[in-house]
């Protein structure tokens, strides 16, 4: 299994302004943007951290994932979450050749936690033999920083803060979330159950 960002957080969508205000940094001066670039790096750090531990996608983009065989003939969960469109299905033989799936037979079931592609009929499209299917897929809560919710929103504002005040730190102890990025983002987390299985 591969999953693959196709289109990246766009600069215009990233809380810079918000951030300063967030940490107090003085305005008006004619040097104002001069840090923005460091806090550009730090707001999408935050959010890459925050993403990989509740398997959200916060901002909008593109994705592809790659895998070889469907968990569930019927049904299969997707990796991550909130997702609004199923874009592509590809079948890819081993020789490289590649057919397109009949788009009706399979449909997206969306869901906050664990969002699925479910079969019309029978079952989903058979991967060919030691083949891979490709699926195209839109996530996120949004194209725009207001489109998060605002908890989430916080706890990036508040990772992306705490990175910069420790940015010197040359300790190496356990990594780990601050207490309260950490209570923000709980309730987002994926649930697993059943020897590892999602729920």
């Amino acid at each position: 299994m591969m999953l693959v960002e196709e289109t990246t957080v766009p600069q215009s969508a990233l809380p810079v302004a918000q951030f300063k205000d967030h940490m107090r940094l003085g305005s008006g001066f004619s040097d104002d943007g001069l840090q923005d670039g460091v806090l550009e790096s730090y707001l999408r750090a935050a959010m890459a951290a925050i993403e990989a531990r509740t398997g959200k996608v916060l901002i909008e983009r593109e994705f592809s994932w790659t895998l070889t065989a469907w968990r569930d003939a019927r049904r299969q969960p997707l990796p991550v979450a909130p997702v609004s469109a199923i874009s592509s299905m590809t079948l890819i033989a081993m020789s490289g050749d590649e057919v397109i799936p009949d788009v009706g037979a399979w449909y997206l079931e969306p869901d906050m936690q664990r969002p699925s592609i479910k079969a019309s009929a029978a079952a989903l499209p058979s991967i060919p033999t030691n083949g891979t299917v490709r699926v195209g897929l839109m996530a996120g809560f949004g194209p725009e920083w207001s489109d998060l919710p605002a908890d989430l929103a916080h706890a990036v504002l508040m990772l992306a803060a705490h990175y910069y005040e420790f940015r010197h730190e040359v300790s190496h102890g356990t990594a780990s979330m601050p207490f309260g990025v950490s209570a923000l983002i709980e309730q987002y987390r994926t649930v697993r159950l059943f020897m590892g299985n999602p729920v």
